[in-house]
């Protein structure tokens, strides 16, 4: 018979049913079937979304308190001065670029046209073009609250997830930018959490089987019907493509993550032929979802240029001749035209021989070792001296990015050895964000690029939390010399953002003030 471990904070690990072994039929009293498959979650619901709704405000207001500040004399800082720019363009325009000579439109449209919305609604200024940026960091601070208590089926956890993402300088100054990487960063975390959702219900539905006693009618498992949440995650997934295009990466992560899960349910449950089972029955569906529909999202994102008459190369099928294949519609010939021009760019972005001076190089993005100055301006008065230093720094949290190396360290240990299935999805999501960036290292890199990565560091570092606390059935002593760990971890957290507040959001500090919030020479 198969049993649940309880482990940290409420997440389980489970102990796999041999294949072909069906589990009894439950007893009074005895073993529940259902708790195999979909262990329950807190009984706290309305609890926890007060929660969630509570930290979200907090993170609604860190986030866009004093949005418009740090500005280049009321102009927009380092790469908002493209998309900014763009999202306005697109708004004349109805949603599309129309400037042929201005090449450096290097980035689907989706992210450009939430910056646009806001400045649709509160014209052009900065406030315009970095609000709906905030929003988006908001939004992502909900979603990590919920993902995390799903991981470890803790509200408590679940909170200190939200708390830890508010305080990531990282997340918090892409938020307060009108750049495209939060963005992306929203719809991943968005395209994960429904993809956990789709895996408890999956197994739900298993649990079902097997509580009626029909896991064994087919050698491959029953068939799980249409999975609405795993579809919806193909559409997060298909605009996460649509802001850039390295979310193809989190689509190939992501489909080989779900199917593995698949594999796993239908061997947890006793399933004869599990991986068969996966692959006949689940697979299909999965690319449908997954892989087909992402992709027809991706060009659904480009209805507006399709619609116009003076988009950027829309008619470069007809007046180029360099297009080719002419088996295709000349507007897909022109997309295609169009595409290959970007990808031209991007391939020819390269470091050579005069680096940008912020430049960073991937190897330096776990720990934040070289972080991003948007903005700096010197010789202002207002700080009680007469040269005041304004400064805008992309910098994580070192109380959290510090300790990145360690806690992925351990992420790897906990998976492979107690093939804890939490620390798998994590590393597969963190690693889709990173390990990318290996492929071409002479390409111009900046740790902005780390924004996707953000939310799932956080989520490795609230497992480790969770084992610290301690399971709820542990002993009083040990649970309250658990709590005092991660209460004062996280009081560390919230007082290191604190300290770097400054310059996360470009107030006004003396020059000694400065000096001491560069701690090493790196950040220089």
């Amino acid at each position: 018979m198969s049993v649940l471990v309880p482990n940290s904070a409420g997440g389980q690990a489970e102990n796999m049913v041999g294949p072909g072994r069906t589990p009894p039929a439950a007893e009074p009293g005895s073993w529940d079937p259902r708790a195999l498959l979909a262990p329950k979650m807190p009984s706290d619901r309305l609890r926890s979304w007060i929660i969630t709704l509570v930290i979200g405000l907090i993170a609604g207001v860190v986030r866009i308190w004093d949005l418009g500040r740090a500005t280049d004399k009321g102009t927009p800082v380092f790469d908002e001065k493209y998309y900014a720019i763009q999202a306005w363009q697109m708004l004349r325009n109805g949603g599309y670029e129309d400037n042929p000579g201005y090449e450096v439109v290097a980035h689907p449209p989706v992210g450009k046209q939430l910056i646009a919305l806001g400045e649709w609604i509160f014209g052009y200024s900065p406030w315009s073009w970095r609000i709906a940026a905030a929003l988006a960091g908001t939004v992502m601070v909900v979603l990590l609250v919920r993902i995390a208590r799903r991981l470890t089926r803790s509200t408590l956890l679940g909170a200190l997830a939200g708390v830890l993402l508010i305080c990531d300088g990282l997340s918090h100054v892409q938020s307060r930018v009108g750049m495209l990487d939060i963005f992306q960063a929203l719809f991943v975390l968005a395209a994960f959490a429904l993809l956990l959702v789709d895996r408890d219900q999956m197994r739900a539905r298993l649990a079902v089987v097997v509580a009626e006693g029909r896991i064994g009618d087919s050698r491959w498992g029953p068939r799980m019907g249409f999975r609405w949440w795993r579809f919806a995650a193909g559409l997060s997934l298909g605009l996460t493509c649509g802001v850039k295009w390295n979310g193809i990466y989190y689509i190939m992560a992501f489909g080989l993550l779900s199917v593995l899960w698949d594999a796993l349910s239908r061997r947890t449950a006793g399933v004869e032929r599990p991986w068969v089972g996966a692959l006949l029955r689940d697979t299909v569906p999965a690319l449908g979802s997954l892989l087909v529909l992402p992709i027809a999202v991706y060009f659904a994102t480009w209805a507006n240029w399709f619609a116009s008459e003076t988009a950027t190369d829309r008619h470069a099928a007809i007046i180029s001749e360099d297009v080719g294949l002419n088996f295709l519609p000349d507007p897909l010939r022109s997309l295609l035209f169009y595409q290959l021009n970007v990808l031209d760019f991007h391939t020819h972005l390269d470091t050579g021989n005069n680096p940008h001076p912020w430049e960073s190089k991937p190897w330096a993005w776990p720990m934040g070792m070289r972080p991003m100055l948007y903005y700096y301006e010197s010789g202002l008065t207002g700080c009680g001296e007469s040269n005041c230093v304004q400064a805008t720094m992309l910098l994580g949290t070192p109380a959290m990015w510090w300790l990145a190396l360690p806690v992925a360290a351990w992420a790897v240990w906990r998976a492979t050895s107690r093939l804890d299935w939490r620390y798998t999805a994590v590393l597969v999501a963190y690693g889709a964000g990173y390990l990318p960036w290996f492929i071409n290292l002479d390409r111009q890199m900046y740790y902005f690029y780390a924004t996707p990565m953000a939310p799932f560091l956080v989520l490795g570092i609230v497992l480790v939390l969770g084992e610290i606390l301690g399971a709820a059935q542990e002993h009083t002593e040990r649970r309250k010399t658990g709590l005092l760990v991660v209460a004062l971890y996280v009081g560390i957290v919230v007082a290191n953002f604190v300290w770097l507040w400054p310059i996360l959001n470009g107030a006004l500090i003396t020059q000694e003030h400065w000096q001491a919030e560069l701690w090493l020479p790196s950040w220089r």
